[in-house]
């Protein structure tokens, strides 16, 4: 059974990306964390196999913990998921081994996640 860790500070984003990712994927398990350090810790005590990882929230930026946990985890997939558009941001996620999806939340943006998570 695959993981997936979603990270994000806000419960709703992260109940809409879950909601969405189970409509497709119903036989994957879901873990959560709501900040990078967090999210660290999930991965360390449960290795998933993919990861949704906001960029703006509080204490470590996503993208510092997305390249925090691919150092130690370096075939996990992170998906940064953020409203934060800037191609700074994008080039980022880019530079450190993931790829960047832009929020809000849809079906296509999903299925954009999914396939880079299956492909």
């Amino acid at each position: 059974m695959k993981k997936l860790l979603i990270v994000d500070d806000s419960k709703v984003s992260r109940m809409v990306i879950r909601a969405h990712v189970k409509a497709v994927m119903p036989d994957w398990e879901f873990l959560e964390a709501a900040n990078g350090e967090e999210a660290f810790a999930v991965v360390q005590q449960h290795s998933p196999d993919f990861c949704t990882m906001d960029i703006n929230m509080p204490g470590m930026l996503g993208t510092d913990a997305a390249e925090k946990i691919l150092q130690s985890h370096p075939s996990m997939r992170i998906v940064i998921f953020s409203a934060n558009v800037q191609d700074t941001m994008q080039n980022r996620a880019s530079a450190i081994g993931s790829i960047f999806v832009a929020k809000p939340v849809t079906e296509k943006s999903i299925a954009t996640v999914i396939n880079y998570f299956t492909s």
